[in-house]
């Protein structure tokens, strides 16, 4: 099932960090070649794909399991809201960080970010600190929460294999809040985290050398973001609300649609799919 299908279009980069407008697509339609221990959740950890959607897209069940030397496709198209000129946007919802160069899309990746009870905070922040090897210092908050699921209460973890930070780590304005790898590359793409952004570990080597102390962190929370290419494309990304911040699909869309004046394509057949798989990706929408 070979759909190389490249496809990267980055266009119209706005400078203000206020509520995004969406304006670049990223990511492509590729064939993946399933190696050992693979799993739909580690493929789509990976790549920034549902399991449900890798799943559905191939003919599979969710649980499926996967063979060594098959092949698998892989849609990882997304839209950026593109905040800021220069630095990292971070779509939290979307799971997702975006890193713009002089207002251009240069890199995408997938991410962890918190889970409904320890949301990641949303707003302008900033990189404080770069570190290589971090120690973890466990919040006392993180502290109870071991304690009250049985598990050994740790209050600093050394660099290591062992270490839930992985090797590299960005210190973030917000209070507490950082950017950093991981050691469990499979929890990426879930809302899983305390609070922090969590990358793949070859992810965050390449994210730390992109980005420098005092660069821009834009964090929205867009369930539903939508676009234009430069051709005339309409693009739509419906991802499920698990903070419960907006509201109701249609509302979300109906609202975007008429804010770009295209309210004619509120009631096609591609909006209301859209709607309702809520995929977690980019698809087409104009006819």
């Amino acid at each position: 099932m070979d759909m190389a299908l490249g496809l990267l279009l980055v266009w119209m980069a706005l400078t203000r960090c206020s509520e995004p407008q969406s304006t670049a697509l990223t990511g492509s339609v590729r064939s993946y070649e399933i190696a050992a221990g693979d799993t739909l959740t580690s493929v789509g950890a990976r790549f920034g794909v549902e399991p449900r959607t890798l799943a559905r897209d191939n003919g599979l069940r969710p649980d499926a399991w996967l063979r060594t030397g098959d092949r698998l496709m892989v849609d990882d198209r997304h839209i950026a809201p593109a905040a800021i000129r220069d630095g990292i946007v971070l779509n939290v919802a979307q799971r997702m960080l975006f890193v713009f160069v002089a207002g251009e899309l240069v890199r995408a990746f997938p991410v962890a970010a918190g889970k409904p009870g320890w949301p990641t905070p949303v707003g302008r922040f900033s990189v404080l600190t770069k570190e290589i090897d971090p120690v973890w210092d466990v919040p006392v908050s993180i502290q109870r929460e071991m304690a009250r699921d049985g598990r050994p209460v740790l209050t600093t973890v050394r660099p290591g294999p062992d270490n839930p930070l992985g090797n590299r780590w960005l210190a973030l304005s917000a209070p507490g809040v950082g950017i950093h790898g991981t050691n469990q590359p499979a929890t990426i793409y879930r809302f899983t985290t305390h609070g922090c952004i969590r990358l793949h570990p070859a992810d965050m080597l390449e994210l730390f050398d992109l980005v420098e102390v005092g660069a821009v962190v834009g964090i929205t929370y867009q369930p539903i973001v939508l676009t234009r290419s430069a051709d005339g494309t309409v693009w739509l990304e419906v991802h499920p609300d698990p903070y419960r911040r907006t509201g109701t699909p249609e509302a979300q869309v109906g609202d975007l649609l008429r804010t770009a004046g295209l309210e004619h394509l509120g009631g096609s057949s591609a909006v209301r799919r859209a709607r309702q798989e809520r995929a977690g990706r980019a698809v087409v929408i104009s006819p």
